[in-house]
Formats: C-alpha cells, structure tokens, sequence
C-alpha cells in the first residue's frame, strides 16, 4: 500500500513545486465561504479541498464516521475521533487526489463543489483554544536574553537544564492569521523614572514560535509519558506570541508575564499533521545534565524546519530579518506535554503548547526584536532605508515555516498579522 507521504505521488491537481500544500502535505483547517457555513477543509495546492462536500458524497463511507463531523466551525470534533481516524480520513483524501484516481476528477460536478481556491475563502481558527501553555525552549533564546539582563557567566537560570520552563496564557486573545491587532496599552516605568505612568507600548515585539495542538483528553490526575505523548499531538502550526516589552519588564516581578503577553497571539491556519513532518524527524541537542527519568525522551523527537520572519512597511516593502529552525530546540514536545501533566494536569483536545521563542546563536537567526535590536539600541535598517528598534504602529509582521525533504516541500503557510494603534482610553 502506498503511504500517503509517499513522495512519489503526484496528484490531478496541478502544484508549484514550490507549494506548501503538495500531495504529501494534507493539513486541515477551518474555511468559510460567502455561500457556506464554517467547515473542515484540507489544503491542497492552490485550492482547499471541501471535506464536508465529499462527505455529502459518501466519500468517506468505508472509514464509517458521521460525515456530519466535518460541518463543524471548529477541529475539535473531528480531533476528538482520534488518532485512527484523522491518519484514515488523510490517507483517503490522499486517495482521492492521486493522478491515479478519478472520483472526483471524473465527476465534473463534485470536483466543481468540492474544490476553492484558497484566495476565496476565510480562513477561520483551526481549533477552539481550551487552555494555553508557553514554554521557553530555546537555549539559544534564553542565553540570548539571559546574556542582555544577567552576567553572561549565568545566563540560564538555574532550573532551565533540569525542565522545560513554561508559564499559562491567555487563550481567549490567540487570533488566526489575517486578523489585526491593536498595539496594547499598559503601565510601564521608566529607569529613571519615580512613578509608573499608563500608555501604547512603545516596545511591541514578535516571538516566532510553532506550537502543538492536544489530540486527546486525559483525566485529571494522569501523566503522559514522553514515550506515549505523541498519542496526544493531533499536529502543529506557526504561533507569533506578541510581545510588550516595557510591560513585561516592569509587571512580571514575582508572578511572571501577564499583560504585556496577554493582548494577542497568532497562528497560522493550517495544522499540518505529525503524519505529514515525519520524513523531518531528527535528533536534538545533546542534554547536559540528563534530564529526570521521567522527562527521559530517546530517539528522533526534533523537526527540521526553516522558519522565517519578514517585517512588512505600511507601504508594502518587505524584509527578511530572521532565518532559523526549529530543530535546534532544547526541550522537545514530547519533554514539554510530559512535564506539563507529570503533576496531574488534565489536558482537553485542542489545546495549544507553544515552544517559547525560537532563536539560532547568530543574530540573523534571533527570533524577536529584543535579540535583534539589542532591546532596541541597535536598530535594525530595512530595505527602504527606515529603522525599527520594535514593532510600528501599520507594520505587518509575516511568520512562514517549511521542511524540505527529497525533493518535497511541506509547509505551514503564514501567519500575517498587521499592527494596529492603540485604542483610545475611556476617562
């Protein structure tokens, strides 16, 4: 049997090589139309493939699941189903689009209800955020960081080696790519500064991050073991955690962050299966001291993807001011979700676990403007001659991710978000 990450496959469709939805892809997300309610769609080149259309279809027949499932305005359901079920339902689309298989293309009706071009539709939040954990698992990163605010001679905390360090945010302000957000007002105080004064931030930053996305509950009072947590990722997406710096610096003592964090993240709206990021499996770094039995996690449990940043000017110019990948994280998903729950902690499908900021060692490879900028003393020049130290009110800051393996692409998409200013305070 062919496997649907097959990279021979080729499909009907016509795909740029170039695209982040080839055959081998397949990820899932939630679409709306002028003419049709919230659904479940799957990305497929430039189109999204229609689920709940081929459900109608009796397309799905064999697999006996309520077609139903995919008339959803959100993942959880169908996420719900388990593990056999989303690989099932992804192996049959993959069917369905081979070069080798005519039910939809021989049918001129269906493959004309079932198939839109993504340009025409609404990307919606994939999932219904429950809870939202962030973690902070880059080295690179918190040396990064730790090296600006602390003797570079202890950069890292002293328990960032022993677990993966992580903080609980606000689940109700993560938005889906495309949506706006308004630079945050906050308190903040200056160094020199006697009293705290109220206003915009004038330190937005981004954070490139992916995060995961729970597949399955567990009762409260159960632990995941990093051997079985995979069980528990239905898949990822790009995840921009917005910064407020100045907030953050002068509210986070003793409770960690909270404002400057909490008025917006966002994701991309594709979740791409674990299924799909298998062929970029590979190891992490080495972990010196050996971690706890009980966060021990052998064997390929990294991804190697390219992540990249690029700062779009309210006047439309570009420009790329980070490259790096997520295969160098220190602490791996299934280190985090078991440490998240080794102290009982329920978790509910679709929740989302963030990895924290993901920086390289090499300033071209920072993953926010506090790295990139020095904390803004070092500004950083555009294209067009102008500087940023942080984030401008109409700048658009674009997050885009992809793994590449024989010859086959499989990406994320992007994650646009524009930067709004601050809403006027009522007196």
């Amino acid at each position: 049997m062919i496997k649907a990450n097959d990279p021979t496959l080729h499909s009907w469709i016509q795909i740029a090589p170039d695209s982040d939805f080839p055959i081998q892809n397949l990820p899932f997300g939630i679409f709306q139309t002028d003419m049709k309610d919230p659904r479940v769609g799957v990305a497929i080149g430039e189109y999204v493939l229609d689920l709940c259309v081929l459900g109608r279809y009796d397309m799905f027949v064999l697999l006996d699941i309520d077609p139903t499932i995919f008339h959803r305005p959100y993942l959880n359901d169908f996420i719900a189903l388990g593990k056999p079920v989303w690989r099932a339902v992804r192996n049959r689309v993959s069917e369905l689009l081979r070069n080798t298989n005519d039910e939809i293309s021989g049918n001129s009706e269906l493959m004309h209800e079932c198939l839109i071009k993504r340009s025409e539709v609404e990307m919606l939040m994939p999932v219904k955020v429950g809870d939202y954990t962030d973690f902070y698992s880059s080295q690179a990163h918190a040396s990064n960081v730790g090296t600006m605010f602390r003797d570079p001679e202890n950069a890292l905390l002293p328990n960032w080696k022993h677990m993966p360090v992580g903080y609980h945010g606000r689940a109700s302000s993560i938005v889906v790519s495309g949506t706006p957000i308004h630079r945050p007002n906050g308190q903040t105080k200056a160094p020199e500064a006697e009293l705290p004064t109220f206003g915009p931030t004038a330190q937005l930053d981004f954070e490139l991050e992916m995060a995961f996305i729970a597949g399955k509950d567990t009762p409260l009072g159960t632990s995941i073991s990093p051997s079985h947590a995979e069980e528990y990722i239905f898949g990822l997406v790009l995840f921009n955690d917005w910064s407020a710096r100045d907030i953050q610096a002068w509210e986070y003592q003793p409770l960690g962050p909270f404002l400057g964090k909490s008025f917006a993240s966002s994701i991309s709206p594709w979740v791409v299966t674990l299924d799909a990021l298998e062929p970029f499996r590979v190891h992490g770094p080495e972990q010196v001291p050996s971690p706890l039995p009980y966060l021990s996690s052998g064997g390929h449990h990294n991804y190697d993807i390219n992540l990249e940043v690029l700062l779009e000017t309210e006047k439309g110019v570009e420009t790329r001011i980070c490259r790096t990948n997520f295969r160098h994280m220190y602490w791996n998903m299934q280190q985090q979700l078991a440490h998240q729950t080794s102290n009982g902690c329920n978790i509910r499908v679709g929740d989302m676990f963030a990895s924290g900021t993901i920086s390289g060692s090499e300033k071209g490879t920072f993953g926010s403007m506090l790295e990139l900028t020095r904390g803004g003393t070092q500004p950083l020049r555009l294209v067009d001659g102008t500087e940023r130290s942080f984030i401008n009110d109409n700048d658009t800051v674009i997050m885009r991710g992809y793994g590449e393996h024989h010859g086959i692409r499989i990406g994320f998409g992007e994650v646009r978000t524009k930067v709004l200013p601050a809403f006027l305070q009522e007196k």
